[in-house]
């Protein structure tokens, strides 16, 4: 990667706060590991970003009359094509949330507008759900301001960095099973 480190681990010029953190651990409980140490540490570095990205999205959904998990939704509903449309079970899957959460959120996202739901002709007990011409208006422009957002958010690690995150979130990601939707 990019970045010169130092022999503290971290970035010689910045200091992030779960460096902070480490330190007190390593104060308080000098017979620790070092190693356990780097692994929490990177588990709240992944957990902190996220927090942090997420709280960094909210604002680019709310300018679009969204919440993260509806945007979700539709997005999710967008990206397998015409005629922009799944199963409610399908969604479920792809969502990875109980079932009264997709209800919740597709009765948020139908109030507006932005979906329809009607019965499966091919499974009585099975419900469909579209997005609608003001729905696929509404996460065609929200995607685009996403993808913005995402790069002003990720604007100080270059390409090389990023590539290598990347890589190594995939293989974390895989080791821990995560190797397909639903």
């Amino acid at each position: 990667m990019g970045l010169a480190v130092s022999k503290s681990g971290h970035d010689a010029e910045t200091t992030d706060a779960i460096d902070e953190l480490r330190g007190q651990w390593r104060r308080e409980r000098p017979d620790l590991d070092l190693a356990h140490l780097d692994a929490m540490a990177l588990v709240g570095r992944i957990r902190r970003a996220d927090h942090l990205l997420s709280k960094g999205m909210k604002k680019v959904f709310a300018d679009h009359g969204l919440e993260f998990a509806e945007f979700d939704v539709i997005a999710t509903l967008r990206r397998v094509g015409a005629p922009h449309e799944l199963t409610a079970g399908g969604l479920l899957k792809s969502a990875m949330v109980t079932s009264g959460a997709i209800t919740n959120r597709l009765d948020k996202l139908e109030r507006k507008g932005l979906i329809e739901r009607r019965p499966d002709p091919a499974d009585r007990r099975s419900v469909r759900v579209r997005l609608t011409e003001a729905g696929l208006d509404v996460v065609d422009r929200a995607v685009v301001a996403h993808i913005a957002n995402e790069e002003r958010m990720l604007a100080a690690l270059p390409p090389e960095d990023r590539a290598a995150v990347d890589a190594a979130l995939r293989r974390l990601l895989v080791s821990l099973g995560d190797t397909h939707l639903g």
